[in-house]
């Protein structure tokens, strides 16, 4: 299996109100991929970090194998999440893929 994390900053112009919903809405769209994209074992959003962390939000996501995550990555209900959702609101963004 192959694991996907990614760590995003929002972009400074949103107020903390306007913070959460955007993570609340990132959390929502990426989680609903699952039975949508073939190949997702496990997608997570975590939008509640402690004080400590220095970004807004992170995505932990578990696929079948690497081509999974390569198909998962131009699949267009990911796209759209990630042209709707994410990238607009977005300054940063990491990302890390693992096997396990």
């Amino acid at each position: 299996m192959v694991k996907h994390v990614i760590v995003w900053t929002l972009k400074d112009e949103y107020s903390a109100e306007e913070k959460e919903n955007i993570k609340k809405g990132i959390k929502e769209g990426l989680e609903g991929l699952k039975g949508k994209v073939p190949g997702i074992v496990e997608i997570k959003v975590e939008i509640s970090g402690l004080d400590s962390s220095n970004t807004d939000l992170m995505l932990d996501s578990t696929f079948e194998n690497e081509d999974a995550l390569k198909g998962y990555s131009v699949h267009p209900e990911h796209v759209k999440v990630a042209t709707e959702k994410v990238r607009p609101f977005t300054k940063i963004r990491s990302c890390f893929d693992y096997e396990v």
